[in-house]
């Protein structure tokens, strides 16, 4: 049996280990729950500051025109409202999104929407012809202001259509770049911009002959008078403008689009064509011969280069063959009614690489181009022409001249690589002086033995064309 004293001290030393073991336990979870507490606390008060601090808007990638990006702090810019594209080879674009008045005198575009024009003024300066990558042709070109000041012309003539701007100077006389700079170039900016909508024409150097001849084909594009900027002293306002004109190339319209050049001939024929009524066809001029294929034979001025010289040799040959030859030598003077009711009743076209060619545009898609190609002309004439009409759905032919038929071999040695490597000489670059040589001082006497085989098969497309369209 333990004595009571032993028992009693063995008593207290388990109460003083266990008393011992609470507190040590209590003062980790107590320090745990302090840390946990402290910790949530802390979490929560960061995310209190997630969630109260302010989001800054995001900033515009695009900068205003003529102006810097915001600071962060600030508000985003409006919308752009004058814009310009200058990305382009050939041309640039400025587009004028709101109330638009321009003063002819100053050849000046003023932004009059008071809502968002900024209080300091955007000022940008155009040349509208595309052909921007050629020095010698913009030159020519008045260059014109667009403005958001606030301070601009009261509207003495209000419009309620847009408007398109452009200049009808630096080529313009020449029939290639009539049609290449100034009307496919019209053509592509108002159905890529404001198709099936009414617009005005606003034009730099519209002169009195330009719009004489050209005017059926104007008032296609528009129903409204021309708003000249050399004649007009009035100021004039438009809901909106598109100052320059969308090109894509030589005689090209904007590549995998729907619109094409059989498109725009169909609106040369609505301007031109006048249905059966045409004043100026020919349709029954030649009775006798209904049965031949019709062929113009396009004739170029005496004295300004590449002449066929034996063109009357020329034209025998291909009556000999079985065609009706018409000879035809346009100039600016010349009737485009005239032509087009020509062209537009005849089988096949043939002439010599120049502007004049590019009346292939009235030829029927079907009917026959003959292109006969001096020496060095063989790149213009394929991008020029010979592309073109192709993607026209024209039955398009060449005859490449060979050395003997050029008047060059008078000039230079057969050896010399104005004639033995024209291509070679040229490089990459179709100089001024490289094109007078080939271009101005070249004439071509042709060998009627080879034409003559070129013309067999341009007749026997002829007339299958004939017997299948008339």
């Amino acid at each position: 049996m333990i004595p009571m004293k032993r028992r009693n001290s063995a008593a207290t030393l388990i109460v003083c280990l266990s008393l011992f073991a609470f507190f040590f336990l209590f003062e980790i979870n107590l320090s745990s729950i302090f840390r946990l507490i402290a910790t949530r606390s802390t979490g929560i008060q960061e995310s209190e500051r997630l969630e109260l601090k302010p989001m800054r808007p995001q900033e515009p990638l695009i900068k205003a025109i003529g102006k810097e990006a915001l600071p962060p702090q600030q508000s985003p810019p409006r919308r752009q409202i004058i814009s310009c594209d200058r990305s382009h080879r050939e041309y640039d674009l400025c587009s004028i999104n709101g109330q638009t008045v321009v003063d002819p005198n100053t050849s000046t575009f003023f932004l009059m929407d008071p809502t968002t024009s900024s209080p300091q003024s955007t000022v940008e300066k155009i040349k509208p012809y595309p052909r921007k990558w050629e020095n010698f042709p913009m030159a020519r070109i008045k260059e014109l202001t667009i403005t958001s000041s606030p301070s601009g012309p009261r509207c003495k003539v209000r419009h309620k259509a847009p408007a398109i701007v452009f200049s009808a100077a630096g080529y313009t006389g020449n029939v290639f770049h009539d049609f290449n700079d100034g009307f496919i170039p019209l053509f592509i900016t108002a159905n890529s911009i404001y198709q099936n909508q009414d617009v005005i024409l606003v034009v730099s150097k519209a002169r009195d002959w330009w719009v004489s001849k050209y005017r059926n084909l104007l008032d296609v594009f528009s129903t409204h008078k021309i708003v000249s900027l050399d004649n007009d002293t009035s100021t004039h306002c438009f809901p909106s403008a598109t100052l320059g004109l969308i090109s894509y190339g030589f005689m090209a319209l904007m590549p995998n689009s729907s619109q094409t050049l059989l498109h725009f001939r169909a609106l040369l024929d609505q301007a031109l064509g006048h249905g059966k009524n045409n004043p100026y066809s020919i349709s029954n001029e030649f009775p006798k011969f209904s049965r031949r294929p019709r062929l113009v034979f396009i004739n170029r001025l005496i004295g300004q280069g590449r002449e066929i010289l034996n063109k009357d040799g020329a034209k025998r040959v291909a009556e000999e063959i079985g065609f009706d030859v018409i000879s035809f030598e346009p100039t600016v003077k010349t009737s485009l009614d005239q032509v087009y009711a020509l062209l537009n009743s005849s089988h096949a076209m043939v002439g010599i690489h120049g502007a004049a060619l590019t009346h292939f545009l009235f030829l029927r898609p079907g009917s026959v181009l003959v292109q006969v190609m001096p020496l060095g002309t063989n790149w213009a004439g394929k991008m020029c022409h010979g592309e073109p009409a192709r993607a026209m759905g024209i039955e398009y032919m060449e005859y490449k001249i060979d050395v003997e038929e050029s008047s060059l071999v008078e000039k230079y040695d057969k050896d010399d690589m104005m004639i033995k490597d024209p291509a070679g000489l040229q490089g990459k670059k179709w100089s001024f002086d490289v094109m007078k040589i080939y271009l101005k001082e070249q004439n071509v006497k042709l060998d009627l033995v080879r034409f003559r085989e070129c013309l067999k098969e341009a007749y026997r497309k002829a007339k299958v064309f004939m017997e299948k369209e008339g």
